[in-house]
C-alpha cells in the first residue's frame, strides 16, 4: 500500500488477511528494501499485524533527498510519521543493520509510541566508522574514516546500472554472497533485485564526500545514505536516559563481516590489514562492543547470537530468528 504523510509518500508491504492484531513494523537496512522482510512477515504468528516500510530512496517509496546532517532522523521521522498516520502506536519496531539505527533513533525520540524493539545486526549507536573505543570517541573532528568516501566506486556504478551478474567481486550479487550472508540462501535473485531498487547519487547512495587532511583523507559530506551514519551526525549517547524503556532484543549473526569489531567495511580496520595504504595505526571501530555497552546502560535488553550466520539472520536462519522474535513480542 502507499501511505502519504506530510513528509512523503511511503510504500508499505503487508500480508493479505492480516489487518488486525498488534502491529509489528519492520525497517530494512542499507542497499535493500522492505522486500527483505517478506518471509519473516509471512511467518509471524497470527496475533500480529506485520508491516514493512521502504525507506526513502529505496524500494517504491518516494525518493526524497536525504539530509545527512540530521543523522538518521530523515528516516526515523518518516517512520514515526507513518506510525502516527496509520494509528500503529504502541508499535513493535524491528530494525536490521542501518534500519536498527533508524529504530534506535525513533526509540530515543518517541519512546512512548514503542511497545518493543528488536535490533538485527544493527549499526552501532555511535555510527559506522570514524570512532574508537567502547565509548565511541571520534577519531578526528571532521569524522574522517566515515561516510560516503568509503564506498567502492565500482559497486556504486554496478548498482546504478542494475547489474545482476556475478562477473565481479564488486557486483551487487557478489557483495550479497560475500557480505550479506555467510552461506547461500534460497531465492537469491529476489534479494539482489531488491538491492537494485536503491537510488544512486549524492542525495541518496552513497552520498557526497569531502577531502580531509586526516587519514584516510576522506570525510563525511552532508547528503546521502552513508553520511547519515557518520559519528559527527549520528550518536545515541543519551539512549539509556529515555523513559519509558521498552524491552530490546538484539539478534546478531556470529560471523557478520559488516557490523563487527573487525568490520571489513571499516576503513580503519582495512588500514590495519594493509588493504587501505598509509594507515597511522588507527584502531578499528569496536561496533558490537559499543552496542553492548550502550544496551547495558539502557537496561531491559537481551542479546541472542546465532552461530554460522552472517549479516542477515532473518534470511540465513529464518526458523531460529522467527522463534526469537515471536518470543520477544509475546513477552513485551
Amino acid at each position: 500500500m502507499k501511505v502519504t504523510t506530510p513528509r512523503l509518500t511511503q510504500n508499505v508491504l503487508t500480508v493479505e488477511g492480516r489487518d488486525g492484531g498488534e502491529p509489528v513494523l519492520f525497517v530494512h537496512g542499507n542497499v535493500s528494501s522492505a522486500a527483505f522482510w517478506r518471509d519473516t512477515m509471512a511467518a509471524l504468528p497470527g496475533r500480529y499485524r506485520p508491516l514493512a516500510v521502504d525507506l526513502r530512496g529505496f524500494g517504491d517509496t518516494e525518493p526524497a533527498p536525504v539530509d545527512a546532517t540530521r543523522g538518521l532522523r530523515d528516516y526515523s521521522d518518516d517512520v514515526l510519521e507513518l506510525v502516527e498516520a496509520m494509528g500503529l502506536a504502541p508499535v513493535h519496531l524491528v530494525g536490521w543493520s542501518m534500519g536498527g539505527g533508524v529504530v534506535m533513533q525513533a526509540l530515543r525520540d518517541r519512546p512512548g509510541v514503542v511497545r518493543s524493539v528488536t535490533l538485527v545486526n544493527p549499526v552501532s549507536p555511535y555510527g559506522f566508522g570514524g570512532t574508537e573505543g567502547v565509548d565511541g570517541r571520534i577519531t578526528h573532528p571532521d569524522g574522517a574514516g566515515a561516510g560516503a568516501g568509503g564506498a567502492n566506486p565500482d559497486f556504486v556504478a554496478r548498482l546504478q546500472a542494475g547489474d545482476l551478474s556475478e562477473e565481479s567481486p564488486t557486483s551487487p550479487r557478489s557483495v550479497f554472497r560475500s557480505s550479506y550472508v555467510k552461506h547461500p540462501v534460497p531465492d537469491e535473485d529476489f534479494y539482489v533485485r531488491a538491492m537494485l531498487t536503491t537510488r544512486v547519487g549524492e542525495a541518496h547512495y552513497p552520498g557526497d564526500a569531502v577531502p580531509s587532511d586526516a587519514w584516510p583523507n576522506v570525510a563525511p559530506g552532508k547528503t546521502g545514505v552513508l553520511n547519515t551514519m557518520s559519528p559527527t551526525y549520528f550518536r545515541l549517547d543519551d539512549l539509556p536516559e529515555i523513559d519509558p524503556k521498552p524491552p530490546v532484543l538484539w539478534i546478531r549473526g556470529a560471523d557478520d563481516v559488516i557490523v563487527s569489531d573487525t568490520s571489513l567495511f571499516d576503513l580503519a580496520h582495512l588500514g590495519a590489514l594493509g588493504v587501505v595504504p598509509g594507515s597511522p595505526g588507527t584502531a578499528a571501530q569496536p561496533m558490537v562492543t559499543q552496542t553492548r555497552a550502550v544496551l547495558e546502560r539502557y537496561g531491559p535488553y537481551r542479546e541472542a547470537v546465532i552461530a554460522e550466520c552472517g549479516h542477515s539472520p532473518h534470511l540465513e536462519h529464518p526458523d531460529e530468528f522467527g522463534r526469537l522474535l515471536a518470543s520477544h513480542l509475546g513477552e513485551a
